[in-house]
């Protein structure tokens, strides 16, 4: 019988899941075996998981779970450089030359585990399955507009928190622009989810947004027009010959822009279209200023759909449950494809 393990996300500010109890019934009813670990911060209560008919495990016990268990988990692993013996659902990151990840395949191939890749899981077209893309632009994109308020009133913006659902995150914003006007903001990946995302929240703020794609990036660059909008939102996945959008010279260089929001958050990769900053910021400092005058902040938070934790887990969970019901057969399909990426990455060690 196929075994599912959902562990507790062990990261900070993460309150999101990637099965809901509607998902788990769905699982059991298919006949596989769910396991999940009770979570002092999940958003979605375990209670629905045991009605669902999932086993109950303690918080954070799957390094014990039995070995033909296949471990389902969103973020990070904690990095304390353990073998890695079991089969692992989650965003590895591993696969684009992040120091971290690189890390991480050392520990998947020490232990004889492999990792299934989430941001890997892609249909016969190459489309992901799933994807939190909607979310994380509707949530970088309020950020971002968070860090240019908070710069139109002289300061730098304030840690951020979970919101109970989109409404309660557009009330908050717009007490923080009260007496201001709106800024323009260019989207670069205007048509992918992130970028929908990014540009709902945008539109919803009533601001004017510049929305670029493919067609309009397929030159290479430079691209003078970002220095132009006072907000550029980064909605594009980094991969090898990606032109680079924000040179290092846009710091000194004449514009109008403030503010990045690098909601791809790729900074350690060689990737990257964005060349001012280096890592990625976090939910306590959102804003990185790497420029004073004018001032140029860069918000780049790599679990922004955690700031809307309910909306964000009922979206990708249903997107993914399809997938998760073809687990009775690795060798094929979604899986077949992501164990096909990690054997590459593994070879190249």
């Amino acid at each position: 019988m196929t075994h599912l393990w959902v562990r507790a996300e062990q990261r900070p500010n993460e309150e999101r899941v990637g099965l809901t109890p509607e998902g788990a019934a769905a699982l059991v009813r298919a006949g596989l075996r769910v396991t999940v670990e009770a979570s002092s911060v999940r958003a979605i209560p375990i209670e629905g998981y045991r009605a669902a008919g999932c086993e109950i495990a303690e918080e954070n016990l799957w390094p014990e779970a039995p070995q033909d268990a296949i471990i389902f988990g969103l973020k990070e692993l904690p990095e304390d450089g353990t073998p890695l013996t079991h089969r692992h659902i989650m965003f590895g990151h591993a696969y684009k030359g992040q120091p971290a990840g690189r890390e991480l395949l050392k520990r998947f191939k020490a232990g004889g585990g492999t990792l299934y890749d989430l941001e890997y899981l892609v249909d016969e077209t190459g489309r992901r399955v799933a994807a939190f893309g909607y979310w994380a632009g509707f949530a970088g994109a309020a950020v971002s507009l968070k860090c240019w308020a908070a710069q139109q009133r002289g300061g730098i913006a304030g840690p951020v928190a979970k919101y109970p659902g989109r409404a309660a995150l557009i009330a908050d914003l717009e007490r923080d622009m009260a007496g201001l006007s709106r800024p323009r903001a260019i989207i670069i990946g205007a048509l992918g989810r992130v970028g929908t995302g990014a540009a709902d929240l945008c539109t919803q703020m009533g601001m004017a947004v510049t929305k670029w794609d493919m067609a309009e990036t397929a030159s290479g660059g430079p691209f003078p027009q970002v220095l132009e909008h006072e907000i550029f939102l980064n909605c594009i996945l980094a991969r090898p010959g990606c032109p680079v959008f924000v040179p290092a010279t846009a710091k000194t260089a004449p514009r109008k822009l403030t503010v990045i929001g690098d909601i791809a958050c790729d900074p350690t990769s060689d990737f990257s279209p964005i060349k001012v900053y280096d890592r990625a910021t976090d939910w306590q400092a959102p804003a990185l200023r790497v420029a004073d005058h004018p001032p140029l902040d860069v918000t780049a938070i790599d679990n922004l759909p955690s700031l809307l934790p309910v909306e964000s887990s009922e979206d990708y969970a249903g997107q993914l449950l399809p997938s998760l019901l073809t687990l009775t057969d690795l060798s094929a399909g979604v899986w077949e494809r992501a164990k096909a990426e990690y054997d590459r990455h593994i070879a190249g060690l």
